[in-house]
């Protein structure tokens, strides 16, 4: 009984990966995840620490456009409000 429990795992498995696979190959995700499932461990962690120093970069990067665009929108409001003021002025 286990083992025929262990192989259904295994081909539930197996097809759960090959879709996973055309999905990656057909998406913008880089191909290079196919088959990392063979990978031995260090490997997969190494690979796991790539991808999540990256996902911290870009968020990094996420978070300084959107201070640079509030800095922008800050300095355009300031400058209209001065026009504003000059322009009362005259």
């Amino acid at each position: 009984m286990a083992f025929l429990i262990q192989n259904t795992q295994n081909r539930d498995g197996a097809a759960i990966q090959a879709k996973l696979d055309e999905l990656v190959r057909t998406s913008a995700a880089h191909n290079r995840y196919i088959g990392i499932e063979r990978l031995t461990e260090e490997e997969l962690e190494d690979l796991h620490l790539r991808c999540a120093q990256r996902a911290e970069a870009e968020e990094e990067q996420k978070a300084k456009r959107a201070a640079d665009k509030a800095h922008e929108d800050a300095d355009q409001k300031a400058t209209r409000a001065a026009d504003r003021v000059a322009g009362a002025l005259d």
